[in-house]
């Protein structure tokens, strides 16, 4: 059999194939762990304290952050939390899709830098079974990720602690 056989090409063509469909496959199989991994919250513990305020927990993920499932005026939505954003941050792709509009606009001071920003409100706001109503927000036109930033204007409402690889998120009493 010889480089120029056209059957010793077909053979590497199959071979090449076979190995496209084995990764394909492979990550098809595993997306559910990788995502698992990103987000470790997509169907957060909820329960209520003994007084009966909600409570949520949320496990990190591998980078150390707090990502979960939520919604914005019921709809679905993915929020990271961060304690260093001043307000809730919506990407404005994220925002076209649930209907918010922006009002006036204003600069803010990000991890990237000064950009022009969109106020809004949340009519409702909900993570678990704890809700937040009327909750300020910006819609950042910069942004490109498909998170929604949870910031200190809907954090500050609740009463929150870390324990471990947990942040405990309650109704204040």
């Amino acid at each position: 059999m010889t480089e120029d056989d056209p059957t010793n090409k077909i053979a590497k063509l199959f071979v090449w194939f076979a190995w496209i469909i084995a990764l394909g496959l492979l990550v098809f199989f595993f997306q559910d762990t990788l995502d698992e991994q990103y987000n470790p919250n997509s169907k957060p513990e909820m329960r209520l304290t003994a007084n009966g305020k909600a409570e949520v927990i949320l496990n990190q993920n591998r980078q150390g952050h707090y990502v979960a499932h939520g919604t914005i005026n019921d709809i679905p939505v993915t929020f990271l939390l961060d304690t260093g954003a001043t307000q809730v941050s919506i990407p404005a792709h994220i925002a076209d899709k649930i209907g918010l509009q922006g009002n006036g606009s204003y600069r803010v001071q990000t991890a990237n830098g000064s950009v022009t920003v969109y106020q809004t409100d949340i009519a409702q706001l909900s993570l678990g079974n704890i809700f937040l109503y009327n909750v300020a927000a910006h819609i950042n036109p910069g942004m490109k990720a498909d998170e929604i930033l949870l910031g200190m204007s809907a954090l500050k409402q609740l009463d929150f602690h870390q324990t471990g690889k947990q942040l405990i998120l309650r109704e204040p009493l």
